[in-house]
């Protein structure tokens, strides 16, 4: 079990993805009122769209900001600024007193979670041990998980509020806090990422907050641990990156498989089943009070999964194993969607509509117990610490790109080709089962410096000149990639 001081900064970083998950799923129950809609002046179909349009546009652009002032500002300072965003773009919807406001806020919140949850996996894939980086570098993950349970649950209970404005202004108002609470951990307990650290010459703050993070070593193993990450550090600072092009010519295999690994993210169909469960539901002729209940269930399922795997799987059984066992049960299962939804959607088969329900809570059950964390923490820990901010900002912008765009085609989709929408995702899926069963190799209980090794880099030693990665493979000393 992972120390509790590690434990508890990985749950302050979590409140990061908390926000994202809360933030995206208040959005639908939000909408949904009568009473913002009358409030709002019934808006009309492409101003309601843009409550999600121009939420993901913000989204990209914080992911995108990551990528060019992350690194500058480091870890703490840039989690701390999103902190900031995030409280004004909450406040901001809640205090909304038309649509233009409430569009703005959402702008403005979109961009610090697109922020946080692109930086959050890197800060604990840097700072946590590698037999336990799966643990807490999962926390991410389950807060998204946590953030969209509360967002299901808080809708649901709402909506026995009294008609007005508390029935979404409540909702809303209960982010604002969290924003302030996690700056607060952030300015006071929560260490910056060492590596970090050394990348920016400060080499005995480094020294500080290696020795807080690794409680697990005796003195003399941080010390030799410590040399030799300082050692690789240096030596990739001496051949620095420059530029996006150099990326992806040094060190292209990388950098693809963590932006791959995002976008499969969202061609699994994941957002499209959660966004659009409650139009799946009305469609099987369920009441609106009942709908909600069920998203909450919904919810409830991705959190309870997505814990259970992170604290029993993800380091035992390893990324690789996890993706790909992933991905093949969602084809499965978004195959027995597709086909119970076209035998009983419009029927009065009360036990068929109970199984076409269960396929909802089946996928959602499979994607947050083998995916959701897994991709996130696996994006970030494959790539080189010079990288990890430029790439994953492009990786989990791609995320939302693609994101907004199945998005939007949802409602057309399913009004054109029905259940067949689905098959569209069971494609997609398939694509990315070949590739990382191709592709993706396992980053279990490696450093993140000897995770080089697996992708045949070569490395560097403490006193050595470069070797190739297959020489040191299965050894524990920390390595350094290199372009071959």
């Amino acid at each position: 079990m992972a120390g509790w001081y590690t434990l508890g900064v990985a749950l302050f970083a979590a409140i990061g993805t908390f926000l994202f998950g809360f933030d995206t799923g208040i959005a639908t129950t939000t909408i949904a009122h009568e009473s913002w809609i009358d409030y709002m002046n019934h808006p009309n179909n492409g101003l309601t769209g843009a409550v999600v349009a121009v939420y993901i546009a913000g989204e990209t652009v914080g992911a995108l900001t990551q990528t060019f002032i992350g690194d500058r500002l480091g870890r703490i300072r840039f989690m701390q600024l999103l902190c900031i965003i995030v409280t004004i773009g909450t406040t901001i919807q809640t205090a909304s007193v038309n649509i233009g406001m409430f569009l703005a806020g959402r702008a403005i919140a979109g961009m610090a979670v697109g922020g946080m949850v692109a930086t959050v996996p890197i800060y604990l894939s840097e700072i946590s041990a590698p037999d336990q980086r799966g643990l807490i570098g999962g926390i991410s993950g389950c807060g998204i998980a946590f953030g969209t349970m509360m967002s299901n649950w808080v809708g649901f209970a709402c909506s026995y509020a009294p008609y007005g404005s508390t029935q979404w202004r409540l909702p809303l108002g209960l982010q604002i806090p969290w924003g302030v609470i996690m700056f607060a951990g952030l300015s006071t307990f929560m260490p910056d990422s060492p590596r970090q650290l050394l990348r920016n010459g400060k080499v005995e703050a480094a020294k500080r907050e290696f020795a807080r993070v690794r409680r697990d070593l005796k003195s003399h193993e941080v010390h030799e641990e410590f040399a030799l990450m300082q050692a690789l550090i240096e030596f990739e600072m001496a051949r620095e990156i420059k530029s996006y092009r150099e990326v992806f010519t040094l060190f292209g295999r990388r950098a693809f498989v963590s932006i791959i690994v995002q976008t499969m993210t969202s061609l699994s169909g994941v957002n499209v089943v959660q966004y659009y469960q409650p139009i799946f539901y009305k469609s099987l002729g369920i009441q609106q009070q009942t709908i909600f209940a069920l998203a909450g269930v919904y919810g409830t399922i991705a959190f309870v999964s997505n814990v259970i795997t992170t604290r029993y799987l993800t380091d035992q059984w390893g990324r690789r194993k996890m993706i790909i066992a992933g991905t093949s049960g969602l084809i499965l299962i978004m195959i027995y969607i597709a086909v119970m939804q076209r035998e009983f959607q419009n029927t009065d088969n009360r036990i068929g509509k109970g199984f076409a329900v269960l396929g909802i809570y089946l996928y959602v059950a499979w994607y947050y117990a083998m995916i959701n964390s897994t991709t996130w923490l696996y994006g970030a820990e494959v790539l080189p610490i010079a990288l990890r901010s430029k790439v994953m900002g492009l990786a989990a912008a791609g995320h939302f790109i693609v994101n907004v765009g199945i998005t939007e085609a949802g409602p057309s989709a399913f009004a054109n080709i029905g259940e067949n929408y689905y098959y569209v995702f069971v494609g997609c899926t398939l694509l990315f089962l070949t590739i990382a069963y191709l592709y993706f190799p396992e980053t279990r209980r490696k450093t993140l410096e000897e995770i080089a090794t697996a992708f045949g880099d070569k490395v560097v030693l403490v006193g050595d000149g470069p070797i190739d990665g297959q020489h040191v493979k299965g050894q524990d000393e920390e390595t350094a990639s290199v372009a071959k």
